[in-house]
């Protein structure tokens, strides 16, 4: 186990001396505001020593040389938006956040590209483009507050990706300072690019734990000038799954989003929206989206969905063709987290992905061990790539200490039922500290090995984002 140096009266002058003192925070109630994330806090948290808010990519280095240097650990923060205490500090040391370095250094409209710094809050992005009829299509679910750098060191995937994929796929350059403080610039411009091994992938996914990420150059896409979601409803969340795989191979069609929602996640979100969706006849819903370049274009292949929907057992296919009826179905499936961590507090909210055929097995799984343990596991997700956010619910009457025992069995057994279908711990959210002791259990001791070669050989010292994905020691 590394050990590390405190941050020192000296040290906290010498980051005054990089950043200025505006940007050193030493107030502890200040700093517990920053020691955890969107994981629940009584079984996530680190209080850090100091918090730094850099500028600049030269002061970035210049902190990551001091740390180094003295041995201090370092865990960079975007938005905290995280769910898998990836940003939490779990050995103290300097917290760096990125809320300074918001810039946008670069719109090119004539190669579809825009430079911003990591600190920019992703749908500004899609503010700025918007008017030249581009977009950000990485989409994460919370793009209204978390930072691009965020995404890039989570890979985010988000509501879009059957169709236009996660972060990778469109970041095309990147800056990077090293653990030992050296900047890197890495692609460009270019949408192909073969000159050696293609370093910037590296970095992305990475949880913060390889190098900090800047900068970074994103590749837009051309807005679709239509797009119609549906509300299909269906009497039970077996019929609805079996659904999902069949749309894209029997008809063909690349929906924008395959949304599930099953009806507890409905019900609980539209209590704590006070909305109302017609849910009370129905045992889960999908949320299904086209967008294309005409209208009538997007409108046949909706119906055309629809129709597969109703010859396989749905209730009833509600059409929502206007921006109001789409952000009351949209703001429902958004906010389902939110609301069960307010009527839920005592939680695991799970992101497990499997191969997208294998999804009504998977869900059949779930439903045994929800009668098994005797516990509510509501689901929802982005079906239409395979993920799902399966939340193990804690019984009130249940005594807490009672309650984590029994959320670790709960969760060895889920996650040994998703291996055996092909599938992954995680989809978008990453491994952190939430699933790091699982993930080292079931995944391959050589690929384990491998990861933990590329971090000395990165980090010699293990000062960056330490204790996160996987143990060093």
């Amino acid at each position: 186990m590394t050990k590390y140096n405190p941050v020192t009266p000296q040290i906290a002058d010498a980051l005054r001396q990089i950043v200025g003192a505006s940007n050193v925070i030493l107030d502890e109630e200040k700093l517990e505001a920053y020691s955890h994330d969107e994981t629940p806090k009584d079984q996530f948290s680190g209080m850090p020593e100091v918090i730094v808010t850099p500028t600049g990519t030269q002061q970035v280095a210049d902190i990551m040389k001091l740390a180094n240097a003295h041995l201090i650990p370092v865990t960079p923060r975007g938005a905290g938006s995280g769910l898998s205490g990836g940003a939490i500090p779990l050995h103290g040391g300097i917290l760096m956040t990125f809320e300074k370095m918001n810039s946008v250094l670069d719109v090119d409209l004539q190669n579809m590209m825009i430079e911003v710094q990591s600190g920019i809050v992703t749908n500004e992005i899609n503010a700025i483009v918007a008017d030249a009829g581009l977009f950000f299509a990485g989409y994460p679910m919370s793009l209204e507050s978390c930072q691009i750098g965020g995404n890039i060191a989570e890979n985010a995937g988000g509501g879009k990706a059957i169709k236009y994929g996660v972060t990778d796929r469109y970041i095309t350059g990147m800056e990077v300072v090293t653990p030992t403080g050296d900047i890197l610039k890495l692609g460009g411009k270019v949408v192909k690019d073969v000159s050696g091994y293609d370093l910037k992938r590296l970095y992305i996914g990475s949880e913060g734990t390889l190098g900090v990420v800047t900068s970074a150059t994103i590749k837009l896409m051309p807005l679709p000038k239509a797009k119609t979601d549906l509300l299909v409803l269906f009497p039970d969340v077996q019929s609805a799954i079996e659904v999902v795989p069949m749309i894209v191979s029997k008809l063909g069609i690349v929906p924008t989003s395959v949304e599930f929602m099953d009806r507890l996640s409905v019900e609980t979100s539209c209590k704590y929206l006070n909305e109302h969706l017609t849910y009370e006849n129905c045992g889960s819903m999908l949320l299904i989206e086209v967008d294309g370049t005409t209208q009538d274009q997007v409108d046949g292949e909706a119906e055309t969905i629809g129709d597969l929907c109703m010859e396989n057992k749905a209730i009833e296919v509600y059409v929502a063709d206007n921006y109001t009826t789409q952000e009351r179905v949209w703001a429902v499936r958004r906010n389902i987290a939110e609301a069960f961590k307010l009527y839920s507090p005592h939680q695991s909210l799970e992101d497990i992905v499997v191969p997208i055929a294998q999804i009504p097995a998977l869900m059949e799984e779930i439903a045994k061990l929800s009668a098994e343990f005797q516990i509510s596991m509501p689901s929802y997700g982005h079906a239409g790539d395979g993920n799902l956010h399966t939340t193990l619910i804690k019984p009130p009457e249940m005594p807490l200490d009672q309650w984590y025992r029994l959320e670790d069995q709960v969760v060895r057994r889920l996650y040994a039922v998703v291996m055996a279908l092909g599938g992954k711990l995680s989809g978008e959210h990453g491994i952190g500290i939430k699933r790091k002791d699982y993930y080292q259990e079931i995944a391959d001791p050589r690929e384990i090995a491998l990861m933990r070669l590329l971090k000395k050989a990165l980090d010699p010292n293990n000062i960056l984002n330490p204790g996160k994905v996987f143990d060093l020691d």
